[in-house]
């Protein structure tokens, strides 16, 4: 255990961020699941709409920290052709 204060502050402000990074991540795979269970539906113009609601959420994250600028744009690559491929 921290003796501290300066490291008792780090360890409240860690649990503060773990949580929001947590939110933040959970938010990105619901929206993301989304599109993914529309593509799997077959209805293309519902998926495209999803996508394009999920896509600033994947890069909102991508500039949170939460997520790598690349896997963002790549998740997004990945369904947009998901989506032009049905």
């Amino acid at each position: 255990m921290a003796h501290h204060s300066s490291a008792k502050k780090r360890i409240r402000q860690t649990e503060r961020r773990t949580e929001v990074n947590r939110a933040r991540i959970s938010r990105i795979r619901t929206f993301v699941k989304k599109v993914e269970t529309l593509i799997a539906s077959g209805d293309k113009a519902q998926a495209a709409e999803a996508l394009r609601v999920a896509e600033p959420e994947l890069m909102r994250g991508a500039q949170s920290g939460v997520l790598h600028h690349n896997t963002a744009s790549r998740k997004v690559s990945r369904l947009s052709a998901r989506i032009k491929a049905l």
